[in-house]
């Protein structure tokens, strides 16, 4: 077995390569009730959250066991909980759904979200509006 360097903030390196690791969840499906508009926070609107999550799943690599990793079910956990607390900025919930997944683990580097509002009520004919937000986990550093 390889000689394994478990050193959070940094890059493994295994066998003389070096990795970065990712665990992503793509095209997350909600109706949530956000937005500035008083309608908007009392229908809904449907949204898609993407997420790509910086974690040293190095171990998982060689033993195989869901213990050894970030599990993308308690990812996905997380991102439903706070699509369901209404706000009235994407920026915010984005922000939220960051924090929160940082939270599941401290080996956790960094959290890139994509928050698309499906119809924005705008009078715009497009694919949706939204946010981006890329978040670093400053203690893995």
């Amino acid at each position: 077995m390889p000689h394994l360097q478990k050193l959070w903030g940094i890059k493994v390196r295994i066998e003389g390569i070096m990795q970065t690791s990712y665990i992503y969840l793509n095209d997350l499906r909600f109706n949530a009730c956000h937005g500035v508009l008083e309608q908007e926070r009392v229908v809904g609107n449907d949204y898609l959250v993407s997420l790509r999550v910086e974690y040293p799943f190095t171990q998982a690599m060689q033993s195989d066991r869901v213990e050894d990793t970030l599990s993308y079910a308690d990812i996905f956990e997380a991102v439903k909980a706070e699509m369901n607390i209404p706000s009235a900025l994407l920026e915010h919930v984005a922000y939220r759904i960051a924090q929160a997944v940082l939270g599941l683990d401290m080996a956790v580097r960094s959290v890139h979200i994509r928050l698309t509002k499906i119809n924005p009520p705008m009078g715009a004919d497009c694919g949706g509006a939204g946010v981006e937000l890329h978040l670093i986990n400053d203690k893995t550093i």
